[in-house]
């Protein structure tokens, strides 16, 4: 196969409804939104039970709570899953997108962006600006999302419908080592992200390392029993919070946007401690 590195969960969710990748990563909610608009698609395996997203301010901002993001600007990451759920952050902490200044700038400016003081506050995961910013120096105040009443699932494996008709045993294979990777990657993390390097040979490995420790809870949060299994409860839960603010249409099946078929059997998945 070839790996193609994607440019947030927007557009590689396009990629497969385009038929231009086959697989891809990408958080559920992108992904669940192409489905309810018709996209031929399905879940097939969860990564993160729940979204690595926050708020994340210097501490010198004075922003000690999210409702202290009335009156800022909010530097936002342009096709993120950031922005496709803030309407929800802001609903569940009595916020609405009229109280914030939002500017839309590439991932690439948003930490410097942050420390130069061009806005209040950015958007992002905690895998990715929160350790950028704090291997600068930076001191930060972070609000996660799953923290602050939106605990959907996140980082999914999906597929093409058709895809999945024509190659189910492939997928079924593809899932499986995906999931021995990443089993192999949270014992032994030093070794993993030289194994990264070794496909992307641009990789920080310091950066990388940061990045890998951060993700760790994320994969048996929300209550999932198996890694690579969102339980059907957390399907529902996300459901009914994005159908809150309209993200996906109200009174939908959550199995509309994933299944289980093409997991590993229960007694080869990695259980949850």
């Amino acid at each position: 196969m070839t790996i193609v590195q994607g440019n947030g969960s927007a557009n590689t969710a396009q990629l497969v409804a385009n038929g231009r990748a086959q697989l891809a990563y990408a958080d559920a909610v992108s992904v669940s939104q192409l489905i309810a608009k018709g996209a031929p698609m399905k879940i097939v395996a969860t990564i993160y039970q729940s979204n690595p997203n926050a708020v994340m301010a210097l501490k010198k901002s004075g922003i000690k709570s999210l409702k202290d993001l009335a009156g800022k600007k909010v530097g936002v990451p342009s096709a993120s899953s950031q922005t496709t759920m803030l309407p929800l952050l802001l609903k569940s902490n009595n916020l609405k997108e009229s109280d914030i200044t939002m500017i839309d700038m590439p991932v690439a400016s948003m930490v410097p962006a942050l420390l130069q003081g061009q806005v209040d506050a950015v958007l992002g995961s905690i895998d990715a600006y929160q350790i950028q910013a704090e291997s600068q120096g930076a001191q930060l105040d972070v609000y996660k999302f799953a923290d602050h009443g939106v605990p959907t699932v996140s980082t999914s494996i999906f597929a093409s419908d058709s895809y999945l008709k024509e190659n189910p045993e492939l997928v079924k294979k593809f899932i499986a080592a995906s999931l021995k990777g990443w089993s192999f990657a949270l014992d032994n993390p030093q070794k993993a992200i030289k194994d990264v390097k070794t496909v992307f040979p641009e990789t920080n490995e310091k950066l990388a390392t940061a990045e890998l420790a951060a993700i760790t809870p994320l994969f048996c949060s929300g209550g999932a029993k198996y890694i690579g299994k969102a339980e059907d409860a957390l399907w529902t839960k996300s459901q009914d919070l994005l159908s809150e603010v309209k993200l996906l249409p109200a009174g939908q099946d959550p199995k509309t946007y994933y299944t289980n078929a093409y997991l590993p059997p229960a007694s080869e998945m990695r259980a949850c401690k």
